[in-house]
């Protein structure tokens, strides 16, 4: 099982964001925390607002923040919100299925019978659950100071 590269954002942008609040997020702060391209952070912050899992603030004093309370977040239905059907291979992808055994393969029923218990798992838990650890976080999330080199 694997969670395409968006939804692996969607998630440790909603984990930031909790472990920063009550400050709200930037996203030149969060691009820098993870190292990712601030240009795909936007396309992530801006469908988790679309779904009500974050509120953007433009401006001064603006920033983004939860759209609703962290106990209340599912992990499972962010993951099924943000890769609907994880298709987890081929003859998952309507339209894109080329598979000549699709009709007949059993590994069909085996690997979606492993998929659903994959989001059972994720669905027992909440972002609370995720951010339980807050100052480990914060900690792992802090700038890395870069060492200068002072041989010529």
């Amino acid at each position: 099982m694997q969670l395409n590269s968006f939804t692996d954002y969607a998630l440790r942008t909603l984990i930031y964001v909790v472990a920063r609040a009550p400050e709200k997020a930037s996203l030149t702060e969060l691009a820098e925390a993870y190292d990712i391209s601030r240009n795909h952070l936007v396309k992530v912050v801006n469908r988790l607002a679309t779904l009500g899992y974050l509120n953007t603030t433009r401006g001064r004093g603006g920033g983004i923040e939860l759209g609703q309370p962290a106990a209340e977040i599912n992990v499972g239905a962010v993951v099924r919100a943000i890769e609907p059907g994880f298709p987890i291979a081929e003859c998952f992808r309507r339209g894109e299925n080329h598979c000549r055994i699709t009709p007949v393969c059993r590994l069909k029923g085996v690997l979606a019978n492993a998929r659903d218990a994959f989001l059972e798992e994720l669905s027992r838990h909440t972002l609370a659950d995720m951010v339980a650890n807050r100052e480990e976080i914060l900690e792992a999330l802090k700038p890395v100071n870069q060492s200068v080199n002072l041989e010529t």
